[in-house]
């Protein structure tokens, strides 16, 4: 017999899948109230005078969530096999034709070779200094 056509299924029956289902949304649900219950007290005023509007509320939590997610990816290394000796990256190819300067790919591979992180790099570098974090 053909293993499509095998009767035995790994799932679970349909009341044990609906039961799993229902734990899961619970926790889910639990997890955004909890959420939203943390970023309501964080933007809350210090003195009580003003209310907090939710667009305010929305926008502290998508800052604070950005600033925590993308922070610690602009500073890891982007290359774990820096400094090692199979490092595929530690490459360079160069050449010169006649008096001309000599170019090289030394300039776009090295800062990956030498283990930048993304912050490091020339270009890029620059660029995510607008995101937060």
């Amino acid at each position: 017999m053909a293993r499509h056509a095998d009767r035995k299924n790994p799932m679970p029956t349909s009341g044990a899948r609906r039961a799993l289902l229902r734990a899961g949304l619970t926790v889910t649900a639990a997890g955004a109230a909890v959420a939203a219950g943390a970023v309501t007290a964080s933007a809350a005023p210090a003195g009580g005078a003003d209310t907090v509007t939710p667009v305010q509320i929305l926008a502290s939590a998508v800052h604070s969530s950005t600033s925590y997610g993308l922070g610690p990816a602009k500073n890891l290394k982007l290359n774990p096999l820096a400094g090692t000796g199979s490092d595929p990256l530690d490459n360079a190819v160069g050449t010169q034709i006649a008096d001309f300067k000599p170019i090289s790919t030394a300039v776009l591979t090295g800062p990956l070779a030498s283990g930048s992180s993304l912050s490091e790099l020339p270009v890029i570098g620059a660029a995510t200094g607008i995101l937060p974090g």
